[in-house]
């Protein structure tokens, strides 16, 4: 194959013009440096090529995942990092960081976290989310009344379709507060679609503070609940969480002064909520 003819003349100058034109912002920023010590240090042009790529991908990628994080609406403060295991005893550290790798989304199973109120279902869901984004994954996080609201207006518009063929592009869905308020047979239809239309294809990750048994609540219609609850367990990791508040104790720790970790770890023991707040069910 012949090689193509390099221009008569290269204009330098021009550069920066031509990388903005390619949409090339990286190597916009940093070929000048790095072309300076190439020379110094006597690169071949491979290797600064390579350099500049690197550098652009990298960039690429962390405007990816910032646009991805904004577009999921997910709490900022509510992740891995600031999520206070101490204040959540008996829940395994391990097996949430194993989650927020998100092998399971691949298969598009679904993560459940049942129990009381405050008792740190959201934390631990959005913690995962945003370790997702983190890792490519595209995620939304929404209460359950908002997205069930916006499907209403889509349907009333004829564009029901339409907007659950949008949520399509979202590896995860987390539905916040699911058992919240009673919903009508309108609200609890399409909340229903977007289940089925998510089943064994895309994921989904909901917060419930009532047991399936009370899930009359969400679907009124005794059929509809049931067929709902099986499409979303047939492949589900199932956290129940039924300790103490979460909020609760975080904002007792923090008001409490510090005391040694052999104090500590005698009141954990006389704690009836140090364990077994957390149950795991794997319906895989």
């Amino acid at each position: 194959m012949t090689a193509p003819a390099a221009p008569r003349t290269v204009d330098v100058h021009a550069l920066p013009v031509m990388l903005t034109a390619l949409r090339l912002p990286s190597f916009h920023r940093h070929w000048q440096a790095l072309a300076d010590r190439a020379d110094a240090e006597g690169w071949p042009a491979s290797r600064f090529l390579a350099a500049l790529a690197e550098l652009e991908l990298a960039e690429r990628d962390a405007r990816r995942i910032l646009r991805h994080l904004h577009q999921s609406q997910l709490p900022g403060g509510k992740t891995l990092a600031t999520l206070d295991f101490k204040v959540l005893p008996g829940v395994p550290r391990a097996r949430i960081q194993a989650l927020a790798a998100g092998d399971w989304i691949e298969t598009g199973a679904n993560l459940i976290a049942i129990g009381n109120s405050g008792a740190g279902k959201t934390h631990v869901l959005c913690a995962i989310g945003h370790a997702l984004v983190e890792a490519g994954k595209r995620v939304l996080y929404t209460s359950t009344t908002d997205i069930v609201q916006r499907l209403q207006a889509a349907r009333r518009d004829l564009a029901l379709e339409a907007a659950l063929a949008k949520l399509d592009k979202f590896d995860l869905i987390i539905l916040d507060d699911i058992t919240y308020a009673q919903k009508d047979q309108a609200e609890s239809s399409v909340l229903f679609e977007l289940i089925a239309r998510r089943y064994e294809t895309r994921s989904l990750a909901i917060a419930a503070n009532q047991p399936f048994s009370a899930w009359d609540r969400v679907f009124p219609d005794q059929a509809v609940t049931v067929a709902a609850i099986d499409r979303l367990v047939h492949h589900a990791t199932i956290l129940e969480m039924n300790g103490d508040s979460y909020r609760r104790r975080a904002a007792a720790d923090r008001r409490t002064p510090k005391v040694d970790a052999q104090a500590t770890t005698d009141s954990d023991s006389q704690d009836p909520h140090a364990t077994g707040n957390f149950r795991e069910v794997n319906t895989e």
